[in-house]
């Protein structure tokens, strides 16, 4: 925030683009984007739908400006203006399923920005997420069949996010039912939850989720780094069968088109010291990450191997640790574990 506000505010406005189509990041785009709102509307215009392009990144928006990070905690009209087009833009049932998430939630925005319906079909939409009066009859279909499912639990579950349906009294066959349905992330997210619900129970689902997992053309299109995989594969449970551990490792690798090659010779310096066993988030009690800093070194530090296979890596602390090869064809995760091993 100290350096964006030093610098012109059409380079935060790239920056942000940048942050998001290129570095696909999601926290950081939206506050460059906040803090452009804070200083040219017009500016933000121009960027607006190339940042804030999905319902999570909407959220981050509005709660950066809410929480008064960047100078102001009200939205202003133009920011507004552009929150209700954005709303306009989704149909009825990307609309439906942004209704998940809070601080703010979906709910919350409508309320701030009060966007107008268009059609009776909207209008119904709006007053069913508010809570209000309105005609059933209106409602979009995937509303219906929610709504409908809701009541007795009975027929196919319908094509709404995932976390619509943990507060439901499901049973295991929903579950599986879930799995199969899931995308690449959910099943990336969800393994534990899976695992609970005994969904891993079955083989040939336990089969099906590893081969989604490491399909790498999947791999590619859900624009997912080795540090997102490796943070799963820290986070399983222990009764997760081998299979899909191993498919979360393929998986990484596969995800390693977004390291970069470097001419000439490459050497990584890793620091194993004592500090690094601190977990990534810092120390906040129960929800602490289960990554250490030290693990992160190492994932960085394996991934360059991976692509650059002539790197050398050394592991330092109070003294230089030598003697030490890493094979590059090992997996990503093998060499990591290794590295932060010391």
């Amino acid at each position: 925030l100290e350096l964006a506000n030093k610098v012109d505010p059409k380079f935060v406005a790239k920056l942000a683009v940048y942050a998001r189509q290129k570095g696909l990041m999601k926290d950081m785009p939206a506050v460059l984007a906040a803090v452009v709102a804070s200083k040219d509307a017009d500016l933000l215009g121009q960027i607006f739908t190339r940042v804030i392009d999905n319902p999570k990144m909407l959220r981050n928006f509005v709660q950066i400006i809410r929480s008064g990070a960047v100078g102001r905690k009200s939205l202003g009209t133009r920011p507004k203006k552009l929150i209700q087009k954005y709303l306009e833009t989704l149909t009825d049932e990307q609309l439906f399923k942004a209704d998940v998430g809070n601080d703010p939630s979906l709910q919350d925005i409508i309320k701030l920005v009060h966007p107008k319906p268009t059609n009776k079909q909207r209008s119904a939409l709006y007053g069913y997420l508010l809570d209000k009066e309105y005609n059933k009859k209106d409602l979009c279909s995937l509303a219906k069949e929610f709504e409908a499912f809701k009541k007795d639990l009975k027929g196919e579950i319908p094509d709404v996010p995932f976390q619509m349906l943990t507060a439901l009294q499901l049973t295991d066959a929903h579950w599986k039912q879930i799995a199969e349905n899931a995308t690449w992330n959910q099943t990336r997210i969800n393994l534990n939850t899976f695992a609970r619900h005994n969904v891993l129970s079955d083989k040939k689902m336990v089969d099906a989720l590893a081969t989604k997992l490491s399909d790498p053309e999947q791999v590619k299109r859900s624009k997912t780094f080795p540090y997102q995989l490796f943070t799963a594969y820290l986070n399983v449970d222990s009764t997760i069968p081998v299979k899909l551990t191993n498919a979360l490792q393929d998986a990484a690798d596969a995800s390693l088109d977004n390291i970069p090659e470097f001419p000439g010779k490459v050497y990584v310096m890793v620091d194993t010291s004592g500090s690094m066993s601190s977990a990534v988030t810092g120390n906040r009690g129960t929800v602490s990450s289960k990554m250490r800093c030290v693990d992160v070194a190492a994932l960085v530090a394996a991934s360059i191997l991976r692509k650059n296979p002539d790197t050398e890596i050394i592991p330092f602390d109070t003294s230089v640790h030598v003697g030490h090869r890493f094979n590059p064809r090992d997996s990503i995760m093998t060499n990591a574990k290794t590295l932060a091993s010391f």
